[in-house]
């Protein structure tokens, strides 16, 4: 249970770090969360775990290929906003551009056998 405990703090104050971050420089907070940190502590608690290798290696390029759809809601949210879009508005579309992305995706990449 303290285990489980520690993964949730853990993960919690990475992204609230992140956001006070961005209240002082935009730029260093998109660094800190354009890292794969996320992915990095799955690594880390499976390895702890004990989990195989081999499982962590198709996470990891699971995770490669599912960040690709993902990158449209970074393009289109800015785009949205800069055109004088509702901020609520701008980030529903991007989200659901981005969500309609992954439901094309995700059959090409079961077919390719990238994901289970």
């Amino acid at each position: 249970m303290l285990y489980y405990a520690l993964k949730v703090i853990v993960s919690a104050l990475l992204i609230v770090a992140i956001s006070e971050i961005a209240k002082r420089s935009t730029g260093f907070a998109a660094l800190v969360a354009a890292l794969p940190l996320t992915s990095l502590l799955a690594f880390v608690w499976l390895h702890m775990e004990d989990s195989p290798p081999e499982r962590i290696a198709e996470l990891s390029t699971q995770i490669f290929w599912l960040v690709i759809p993902s990158l449209l809601l970074f393009l289109l949210l800015p785009l949205l906003l800069r055109h004088g879009m509702n901020f609520w508005l701008s980030l529903g579309l991007s989200v659901a551009a981005t969500a309609g992305c992954y439901v094309a995706l995700l059959p090409l990449l079961r077919r390719m056998g990238i994901l289970q």
